[in-house]
Order: structure tokens, then C-alpha cells, then sequence
């Protein structure tokens, strides 16, 4: 006699209870099927600390850490299988940041690219974008450009030559829309972080105030060579030159110490936590401040207004050990699922601290 399958509200109450049964059958098994997925896209298996049983205990930590709350949130048309695998997808792509170094940059747009047309999983994904263009306040060309981007794949200078403008205004519209209109209506109705960068050729960073460009690329006594620049513009070509934190970060020097997001339990089971705990000294069990050559910022416990007094708390010990430099990561945008333009603010005080480093942007 086949066994019934359970309702989602019967298996997230399982979860709940901790159901063995019930968790091995339809935790473990769901994420096994996105595993397999991924696995052959991004060979994860072949990765140190990449297998399945860890990226799948990194995602239980999350769910477990907010009693499985974010699974009661799924829209009706997505199957928890669906939104379950979703979710992992997360998991999957923070890690895989920390392998940049090897693997190359990772983004949402390469998950889709794995994807048949008529996957289920990118078939959902469609019908989002769609949604928002359908409802979303957006012009008809602003329509079109997302269409073009997220659901028929194209990149950035393609749709320039489309629509008869040049890459930098693309780049430039789609970062708007990305902001203030396509970003926020995901956040609000399918819970979701839209992590998907628009895919241009390097362009040369213009100086806003003449009509010359700066290679950045070039060493910074070239770029000063030039009577033409006066003290303020070098000072912009001096802030441009400021050390950001490393995407990869598998050593640190004498003295430098890595910041990771953490959550209030000390549970350093996924992304830049679980790096710090292997590799730079962090303590389970303490979420909170200088352990080893890490430092601790408590993520997972609510709102951003939730993250700030740690912050703040973060800048003054910084402040009082000047002997130390610390190098922020990206804390909050993983899998406790903040934007930078949330998390990066909190920083602000810090943006002028020679031993405090910040990701690139913030």
C-alpha cells in the first residue's frame, strides 16, 4: 500500500516537532533533488565542504534558527519542493562565492542558465518576472528591458543595440529598476532576494565632473602624472584605490582580523561564518564580538534596526584597537537574506577608519 504524502502544513509541523521520519523524507530528500541539480552545474561535489550533508545542516540552521517560519510563506502556486529547493539555492550560491577564486563569478543569472525552458523550476521563475511587469509600476520600455534581461537571457550590450542606446544607459536603468522597483517587489510578495546581476562589458569609469575617463586599472602615479587633475579630483582617484575586502579570503595577515555575520547562538554552520569557525578562530556558541582572528555580527535575529547596535558596537572596538585591521565582509547578504543597500548603511561611520576595510561599494 502506497504511504499518503503529507500536506505542506502536516510536513512543516513535522519539521517542527523534529520528526525523523518525516525530515529525512521531505527536508533531506527535496534538497537532494536540488543537489543533484546544482551538483552538475557547479560540480559540488568535487568541492571541499561543498557535499551535500553540509550545505543541506546549513540550511536546517537557518530554518531551525527562525522554527521554520520562512517555509509558511511560500506563494500558493509554488510547491514547498519548489520554494524548499529555492532556498538551497542560497545556500548553494554563498558558498560558492568563497570559491570565486577558482570557480569565477557566481550569480543567479547562472543558476537559470542550467536550466531547460521548460524546467519547472525556471517556468516559476518566468511567471515572477512576469508578475512584476504585469502589476509592478513600470513604463512599457521598462517592461520590455526586464523581459529582455531576466527571462530571454540577454545581456546588457545586446539590448542596447535593440533599443538604439549605449550599454551605460542600460546598465544605468537597469540598476534603477533593480533598486527601487523589481528588487522590492520580490522582497514583498515572493519573499525572495533577487541576486542577479546585469551582464555588461568593462567600461571605463567616467569622472563625473568633465568629460574625461580614468583607467583605474592603471598605477596610481600614472594617473596623478597629469597636471590636469586638480587636488579634489585626485582625491576621487585616491578613494577609488582604497582597499575593499577580498570576495576570497583564505589567509589573513599578522594583525588583520575577518568580520563575519553570525547569528545570536554562535551557530557557525554556512558562508562566511562557517569559514571564520574552520579558519580564523571563531567559537561555536558565541555569536557576538572578537574570537580568535575573527569578529562576530549577530545577522539572524530580525529587522535591520535589529543589526545596527552590533554594528555600532563593532566601529567602537574598532576604534579603541587601532593596532588591528579588520576586514568586513559582505554580513547580513547571505542567508539571513538582507540587500546591500540595507546592511551597507550601517557602516557609514566606519567608511573613513584606515583599519577598518569594507567590501567594494559600501
Amino acid at each position: 500500500m502506497r504511504e499518503r504524502l503529507l500536506k505542506d502544513k502536516e510536513i512543516i509541523s513535522g519539521f517542527r516537532r523534529g520528526d525523523a521520519d518525516v525530515i529525512r523524507r521531505y527536508f533531506y530528500g527535496y534538497l537532494e533533488v536540488g543537489y543533484n541539480i546544482f551538483n552538475q552545474r557547479y560540480q559540488l561535489s568535487e568541492k571541499q565542504n561543498l557535499d551535500f550533508f553540509s550545505l543541506a545542516h546549513q540550511y536546517a540552521l537557518y530554518l531551525m534558527e527562525h522554527d521554520w517560519a520562512p517555509l509558511e510563506d511560500h506563494s500558493p502556486e509554488v510547491s514547498l519542493k519548489t520554494w524548499l529547493i529555492n532556498g538551497f539555492r542560497f545556500v548553494v550560491l554563498d558558498a560558492l562565492k568563497w570559491y570565486r577564486k577558482e570557480y569565477g563569478s557566481i550569480s543567479f543569472a547562472d543558476y537559470l542558465c542550467s536550466f531547460d525552458a521548460a524546467n519547472n523550476l525556471r517556468l516559476q521563475f518566468n511567471r515572477m518576472v512576469e508578475d512584476v511587469c504585469e502589476h509592478a509600476n513600470m513604463s512599457l520600455q521598462d517592461r520590455q528591458l526586464t523581459r529582455l534581461l531576466l527571462i530571454d537571457g540577454y545581456k546588457g550590450k545586446e539590448v542596447a543595440e535593440m533599443m538604439g542606446v549605449s550599454p551605460a544607459a542600460i546598465s544605468q536603468r537597469y540598476a534603477r529598476l533593480m533598486g527601487d522597483v523589481i528588487g522590492p517587489y520580490f522582497r514583498k510578495n515572493f519573499d525572495l532576494e533577487l541576486d542577479m546581476e546585469e551582464r555588461m562589458d568593462v567600461l571605463p569609469v567616467c569622472y563625473s565632473a568633465g568629460d574625461m575617463c580614468m583607467d583605474y586599472s592603471a598605477p596610481a602615479e600614472e594617473m596623478f602624472s597629469s597636471e590636469r587633475f586638480s587636488r579634489k579630483e585626485k582625491r576621487v582617484v585616491f578613494m577609488s584605490q582604497k582597499r575593499t575586502t577580498p570576495e576570497f579570503i583564505t589567509e589573513l595577515q599578522p594583525g588583520e582580523v575577518f568580520v563575519f555575520g553570525s547569528n545570536l547562538k554562535g551557530m557557525h554552520g554556512g558562508g562566511a561564518a562557517l569559514v571564520a569557525y574552520r579558519k580564523f578562530g571563531a567559537v561555536w556558541g558565541q555569536g557576538v564580538g572578537l574570537q580568535g582572528q575573527s569578529y562576530g555580527i549577530p545577522t539572524m535575529q530580525g529587522g535591520v534596526e535589529t543589526i545596527r547596535p552590533y554594528v555600532d558596537e563593532f566601529i567602537g572596538f574598532a576604534e579603541a584597537h587601532p593596532e588591528l585591521t579588520f576586514l568586513v565582509t559582505r554580513i547580513g547578504c547571505g542567508i539571513a537574506g538582507f540587500s546591500e543597500d540595507e546592511i551597507a548603511p550601517l557602516f557609514r561611520k566606519a567608511r573613513g577608519m584606515e583599519n577598518v576595510v569594507l567590501p567594494e561599494g559600501w
